[in-house]
């Protein structure tokens, strides 16, 4: 690891790793996924699917100290800092989700979409089917494909119609599982 710069900031800030445990967010997790898991076991075939309980557990284990760190050391000023693992989840976790998703569109805008006019499109779904796809993955990618083909097949009639014969397009999908309250969302 190297310093970041020669000359240092106007207002030089201490890093301060989270404190992810002492979180409301992690102290209700925490407190109530038992109970959580058992109702939702019994509420309905199986309980919740593996990855979403998956999820739970391993947001618990974010950014707590005992359960790992790394250490980094710059090269050039000797000084050290050390950094509680981070459970990487994309559902649960604020911090990792948020980082995950700024990671993934600083990719795509910087090596996957080109430089021409981009349109966001939902899928906005029952909240009986919401239920049905998020304990069935395999349904919830064949729902996603159908759609993505749908779109694309009206994208290339619009493209004939303005005169773009072979007109190509194509699609970034990504399913948001829960809203900000944690309630199953559309994909």
């Amino acid at each position: 690891m190297g310093c970041a710069a020669s000359a240092p900031p106007a207002s030089p800030q201490l890093y301060r790793p989270r404190a992810a445990e002492h979180t409301v967010l992690h102290r209700i997790v925490r407190t109530h996924l038992e109970t959580f898991l058992r109702v939702a076991a019994e509420h309905h075939e199986g309980g919740l699917p593996a990855f979403v309980e998956q999820e739970f557990r391993d947001f618990l284990s974010c950014g707590v100290w005992a359960r790992g760190f790394a250490r980094f050391r710059c090269d050039a000023c000797h000084a050290e800092r050390l950094v509680p693992f981070s459970c990487k989840g994309r559902a649960v976790c604020p911090s990792c989700g948020g980082r995950r998703m700024a990671e993934r569109a600083a990719h795509l805008v910087d090596h996957v979409l080109p430089a021409v006019p981009i349109r966001q499109w939902v899928l906005s779904l029952p909240y009986r089917l919401r239920y049905l796809l998020a304990w069935n993955h395999a349904l919830c990618r064949a729902v996603l494909a159908v759609y993505a083909r749908a779109l694309l097949s009206f994208l290339r009639r619009r493209a004939r119609r303005q005169g773009i014969g072979d007109g190509r397009s194509g699609t970034v999908t990504a399913i948001q599982r829960f809203g900000s309250a944690v309630n199953l969302t559309s994909m």
